[in-house]
């Protein structure tokens, strides 16, 4: 065991043993190689099923990396481009003004549809034509381009839709195809889960309080403009089998060794592979916009598909690094300068990334002292 590996073990022990968290994985890549593959903890608290390397976790935002990786993949190849006009794919797109709207526009979440119906359920969300026809339709906020806010959910059906048009081929299939399978992680990482795979997945719960947290939010937060209350990612919508098994690109279910080797696969050659050339890789990671956000009112500094920075209080302080955290405190994401890859991925849904940033915080000290 090197003596990074020992670390992190040591430090996600202390986690599960001190009543912080049920379970968690966490994996590092350094230029291409593995340095950390660590689980502690159980996926399933009913059964006792122990956290292994290979538990998929329904992570949410976190699977956003895996959209904008396929999107990317598919500009590598050819199929579109980045200031592709969105309707040359997708023609429906551009009712009330959506017209002008590019596939950069999506990527940087300036594209001006950011929110779902007030009426939305999760079962709508696993419907991938309504969503797509109620987004095609809705009246953008801003002009495409003039603006930003996170687009929690309409991000992932965006990026979809222009996968399956260019591709004739839903976005999970072209996940597998090619990202997942050519990385040998295709039984890792996941849109929608096939069901006899379903009983692998990591169980979530809510951290104590969730639900009161919830419930005490009102109507009128801008929390709640992204989506209603019954599409909030809880640990029981996250572990319903329609929401496990459907296609929500917003979100992915994936182990951290999935993740981390995915990003690898991002920054440089991984077992023989790579997803993106040299060149590709610099403009994905470059800022490609910044601004504050219209819905939340925070400063946000977006690349192509990702925000710039590492996870934690002082992100954007790292400009060389790009990734996404999820809702309940998974993350996982890559830094250009050092060659370092990171995930982080557990079952206990919590309010923040602490976890992420205490167990990120020894892999910087680490590679920084050695």
């Amino acid at each position: 065991m090197n003596d990074l590996q020992r670390q992190v073990q040591e430090a996600i022990d202390d986690l599960v043993e001190s009543g912080a968290e049920r379970g968690l994985q966490v994996a590092v890549y350094r230029d291409g190689e593995p340095v950390v593959d660590a689980v502690a903890g159980v996926a399933d608290p009913a059964t006792g099923r122990p956290v292994g390397s290979d538990t998929p976790f329904y992570a949410y935002s976190t699977g956003k990396g895996a959209t904008a990786a396929v999107a990317h993949v598919l500009v590598e190849r050819g199929l579109f481009g980045y200031d592709t006009p969105v309707v040359g794919l997708w023609p429906e797109f551009g009712a009330h003004g959506k017209e002008a709207a590019t596939v950069r526009h999506v990527l940087t979440h300036t594209v001006g549809v950011p929110g779902v119906p007030a009426d939305t359920t999760p079962e709508d969300l696993c419907d991938w034509e309504k969503m797509c026809a109620v987004i095609a339709a809705a009246e953008p906020w801003w002009e495409p381009g003039t603006g930003t806010a996170y687009h929690a959910y309409t991000f992932g059906y965006i990026v979809g839709e222009l996968v399956r048009r260019a591709t004739g081929t839903p976005i999970s299939q072209v996940l597998r195809e090619e990202v997942a399978a050519p990385l040998g992680i295709a039984d890792e990482l996941y849109f929608g889960v096939p069901e006899p795979e379903l009983g692998r997945l990591a169980r979530l719960e809510d951290q104590e309080g969730a639900a009161e947290f919830l419930a005490s939010i009102p109507d009128d937060s801008p929390f709640l403009k992204w989506g209603p209350r019954a599409t909030v990612p809880t640990a029981g919508f996250g572990n319903r089998p329609d929401v496990l098994m459907a296609d929500i690109p917003a979100g992915g279910k994936m182990s951290a060794r999935a993740m981390a080797r995915m990003y690898a696969g991002l920054l440089g050659e991984v077992g023989g592979v790579r997803l993106l050339s040299p060149a590709r890789l610099r403009e994905v990671s470059a800022v490609a916009y910044s601004g504050v956000d219209e819905i939340m009112g925070n400063p946000v500094t977006w690349a192509l598909g990702f925000p710039v920075g590492q996870i934690g209080s002082n992100a954007q302080q790292t400009p060389t690094a790009f990734g996404w955290g999820g809702v309940g405190g998974s993350y996982a994401g890559a830094d250009t300068a050092t060659g370092t890859t990171f995930a982080l991925t557990k079952n206990r849904l919590s309010p923040d990334f602490g976890a992420a940033e205490h167990i990120a915080g020894i892999v910087k000290k680490f590679f920084a002292e050695s």
